[in-house]
């Protein structure tokens, strides 16, 4: 009984070892992506389509990581420096991290949310980007909310499931749909994967801009 048990489980375990290992890839290669984008000034807006940042709330919490890298970077190096392969480790895995965090920051800036003719696009940071079109969506509206901190990004209140992006516990437009509509999120079940919500809510830091930009195709 027991080796069964063990070969029912095995596929889960592996089918979930193997979506990490492609989750972190995605990562890896959307960081240099969104580096490239900062660098040619080519953010993620399709033709037609408008802009809106949500990056303020965490701008000044990145900034401060990226100087800590980079300043940590000769500090260890002078006190390793005796031990050539401890120093070139230390070396590659400081580099490597500054560029890590510089990424985050560029996906930030590089990857907003847009509202055009296909729909709104809402994002956040290096993974989530999810097309919400015209005929998903019931109504747009400027309110704000404040959850309690750690939240889930799904909750469900009276039947009805709320997607929240938020920035330090706080969104401030919310986005009826017509129907359950599904979403995918990174990370896998139950969390993660897909998901059907009634509404998504999102942190803008021009929530009157967007406003208007929304009311030009709704």
């Amino acid at each position: 009984m027991t080796a069964d048990v063990e070969r029912a489980a095995a596929p889960s375990v592996a089918r979930r070892i193997g979506g990490f290992a492609l989750r972190a890839l995605k990562l890896e290669l959307r960081i240099y992506s969104s580096i490239g984008r900062f660098i040619t000034r080519r953010p993620a807006v399709a033709p037609g389509a408008a802009g809106f940042g949500y990056h303020t709330p965490v701008f000044t919490i990145l900034m401060i990581f990226i100087v800590l890298s980079a300043v940590e970077i000769p500090i260890i190096d002078l006190i390793v420096h005796r031990w050539p392969v401890v120093r070139i480790t230390f070396l590659i895995l400081g580099i490597w991290g500054l560029t890590w965090m510089f990424g985050l920051l560029a996906a930030y800036l590089m990857r907003p949310h847009t509202v055009g003719p296909e729909g709104i696009r809402v994002r956040e940071g290096l993974e989530i980007d999810i097309l919400l079109t015209w005929d998903d969506i019931a109504s747009v509206a400027r309110e704000r909310r404040v959850d309690e901190p750690k939240t889930p990004k799904i909750t469900e209140a009276d039947a009805s499931r709320t997607l929240s992006l938020r920035m330090q516990d706080e969104t401030v437009v919310v986005v009826e749909l017509e129907r359950p509509t599904v979403v995918r999120l990174p990370g896998m079940p139950p969390k993660g994967g897909a998901q059907a919500v009634d509404e998504v809510r999102i942190w803008v830091d021009d929530p009157g801009g967007f406003m208007d930009a929304v009311r030009q195709h709704i």
